[in-house]
């Protein structure tokens, strides 16, 4: 339904205007902090096989657990996290900064862990950990220092800050073993003081609570009439922590989430299958990651308007469908203009998808409950890929890749027409 005053869907967001169009202090802050942590965790997350494999020996299947240790262990803690940060009136600065030190921590953990599997094990459980406990009360920050009608543009800047960091991550790794001649320790100890300076630039700039957020007090419902462009505010009562499941929009974005995460069979999967389809040498396979990482940080603010400006629902399943089309690339010859055309498809799905998710669900949500309700919603979506993840692998191994990618396609194609009829097609702001 449009309106005919402006031409805009009656269901999307009002547009920002004023003071709305800037970007809160706050959200740069976080991006700030977010940037400077993953150039400390890319840092480590680039030189992990090289000195799990080559430098300590480790046989693959020891690295395969590491590495599913590293990747897996986040999901269920979110929901600690998230419930940590909603108590006592809001502990979302605190919580997120407990995180991040467990994070910069695990450098040293790494450093004095020398060659012990369990030693390098607890370190990587630390990070992960770091990483679980500080993502749902750092988004929740976010949710409530921007106003809800531009929290896509919010969101975006901050992924798109994030990846900045995730990119500049593995340079300045390999940048240190260059200078170092190849000594691991020297980038565990510029790891760790990195992440000690992201822990710094969270307590020096990140105001301790949500006080004074634009709209943070209470979450409001938007309603634009037919006859007027400005929104009827109208504030709602508070709602309990333990209810958050019961708000039937709020159920309806996990369960859609949910669906399409286990329709998701993994990045690693799709880096593989270029790697193999290119005869792509092995010192080149990390650059993968970084073409999508690339169109990501790219595309990850214009999403995130876009999404402001029209709603959130249907940039959310564009960029599904963007994924959707990656995995038929891939069933195609593979040469170089379909891997350039991958990568660009699964730096889209980011970007219309991972900020936006967060936008969609945040105004939904009670502020005093907020962190721990995007962390039911980050925590479910986890545990969704990784199944989907394990079941993609099951097929890899009893029918191979292109069986197995074609199975994949028809489920996020069923899994995306699900989610279309199950968001809510009013946006909540």
């Amino acid at each position: 339904m449009y309106l005919a005053t402006t031409g805009r869907r009656s269901d999307a967001p009002p547009r920002p205007t004023g003071a709305g169009r800037r970007v809160p202090g706050t959200v740069i802050a976080l991006g700030a902090v977010s940037l400077v942590t993953d150039v400390s965790s890319e840092m480590v997350t680039a030189v992990l096989p090289l000195y799990l494999v080559l430098g300590l020996g480790l046989s693959p299947l020891q690295f395969g657990f590491l590495d599913g240790l590293f990747n897996g262990a986040t999901a269920l803690v979110r929901l600690l996290g998230g419930r940590l940060a909603d108590r006592g009136g809001g502990r979302h600065r605190t919580v997120a900064g407990f995180g991040y030190l467990l994070s910069a921590l695990s450098r040293l953990g790494l450093l004095l862990a020398g060659g012990a599997a369990g030693g390098i094990a607890a370190a990587l459980t630390a990070d992960r950990l770091g990483k679980g406990v500080r993502t749902a009360p750092r988004d929740a920050l976010i949710s409530l220092s921007a106003p809800p009608e531009a929290l896509g543009r919010a969101f975006g800047v901050h992924r798109a800050m994030d990846t900045t960091g995730a990119l500049l991550g593995p340079l300045v790794a390999f940048a240190v073993l260059w200078a170092t001649a190849d000594a691991y320790d020297a980038v565990f100890v510029v790891s760790f003081a990195v992440g000690l300076l992201g822990v710094l630039v969270l307590v020096l700039f990140v105001p301790a609570g949500p006080a004074g957020s634009v709209r943070a007090a209470v979450p409001v419902r938007a309603a634009v009439s037919a006859s007027a462009v400005a929104p009827v505010v109208r504030p709602k009562p508070p709602r309990k922590r333990t209810a958050v499941l019961r708000d039937p929009v709020f159920r309806r974005v996990v369960t859609a989430a949910a669906l399409l995460g286990a329709a998701t069979i993994g990045d690693s999967f799709l880096y593989l299958l270029l790697q193999r389809g290119l005869d792509l040498s092995p010192a080149l396979f990390p650059l993968l990651p970084l073409g999508a990482a690339a169109c990501y940080l790219l595309l990850a603010v214009p999403a995130g308007r876009i999404a402001d400006r029209t709603g959130r629902r249907t940039p959310f399943l564009f960029g599904h469908g963007a994924l959707l089309a990656a995995y038929l690339t891939l069933m195609a010859p593979t040469g170089w203009s379909t891997a350039v055309l991958t990568l660009v498809l699964l730096g889209v799905f980011y970007a219309a998808t991972d900020g936006v998710l967060m936008a969609l669900a945040g105004p939904v949500l009670p502020t005093d409950g907020r962190a721990g309700g995007l962390a039911v919603l980050q925590t479910g979506q986890a545990l969704a890929r990784l199944v989907g993840a394990a079941g993609f692998g099951a097929a890899w191994t009893c029918w191979g890749p292109r069986p197995a990618l074609a199975v994949a396609a028809v489920a996020l194609a069923a899994a995306l027409t699900a989610a279309w009829r199950i968001l809510p097609g009013r946006e909540v702001s």
